[in-house]
């Protein structure tokens, strides 16, 4: 009976391996541009249609927001202090603007940054792992049961793992959509909305590397024959957003501070890429 459930999962994770091989590289592309890929699998374009309208409900509503904000505030007196200098009121209402048009340009660029920084990373840990897939198979056939019951549930969590993945790309897919109508709440001192909105999406997107990586590590590991700190690694993958979100806060700062938080979190990234030039 142990023979034939032994063989059972190795026939298995033989399937598993054949599509874990080729699904790491292809992560990130499918995260960071989702719509990409469900255009090609619905056959219609409509997700920049989507885009073209929530970009102009966006800018109707900076726009409406701003003069509310100004016929109140310097007319009607109902509103904020009256004294304040209206340039203040008009730099805000630029900046959002100039974010809800420029943001599909700086979005492509720290997603070619992410996307190179993240196959650098997968280069750099497979250079330094062996992995041998048939070795791996043929060790689980003379380790026994539990051996393969472990590999099983390592490749049960990476699946999920691919799934979490798939979540993340639409998650980001809508953060993007829904960024000209964040910014309205740039026309706020305390950036109203668009704060907790920024750092959710460089949440999501710096979750992407780290997840990618993990994955990579997990599954040398476990062809390595540390089917559990395959399984720990491949584990702390799934709860790597959660993790992520226990540090990552962005401070208010000065009227500039929302670009300067843009400025630096591509910075950062780019230093992070030339570490591994």
């Amino acid at each position: 009976m142990e023979v034939l459930l032994v063989a059972l999962i190795v026939a298995i994770l033989t399937g598993c391996l054949a599509y874990v091989n080729n699904i790491l590289s292809g992560l990130v592309p499918i995260t960071l541009h989702a719509e990409r890929y469900m255009t090609t699998l619905l056959g219609t374009d409509a997700f920049s249609q989507i885009f073209n309208i929530f970009f102009g409900f966006g800018i109707s509503l900076i726009v409406l927001k701003f003069l509310k904000k100004g016929f109140e505030t310097y007319i009607l007196w109902t509103e904020g202090d009256a004294d304040a200098d209206p340039l203040f009121l008009l730099t805000n209402f630029f900046k959002a603007i100039a974010i809800a048009v420029s943001f599909p340009v700086l979005y492509g660029w720290l997603a070619n940054i992410v996307d190179e920084l993240t196959n650098k990373l997968l280069t750099t840990v497979g250079n330094s792992m062996q992995e041998n897939f048939s070795a791996f198979v043929s060790g689980i056939s003379s380790a026994g049961l539990f051996t393969g019951i472990v590999s099983l549930i390592f490749f049960i969590v990476f699946f999920l793992l691919y799934v979490q993945f798939l979540m993340r790309g639409l998650e980001i897919l809508i953060l993007r959509i829904g960024v000209p109508v964040a910014c309205v709440g740039l026309l706020d001192s305390d950036k109203g909305v668009f704060r907790s909105y920024m750092q959710k999406f460089f949440q999501s997107t710096l979750a992407v590397i780290v997840q990618v990586t993990l994955a990579k590590i997990s599954v040398g590991l476990m062809l390595n024959g540390h089917a559990f700190w395959g399984l720990a690694a491949v584990t702390l993958s799934v709860r790597a957003p959660k993790f992520l979100q226990e540090f990552m806060i962005m401070s208010g700062g000065s009227p500039s501070g929302v670009m300067g938080t843009v400025y630096q979190s591509v910075r950062l990234v780019q230093m992070a890429k030339g570490a591994f030039k």
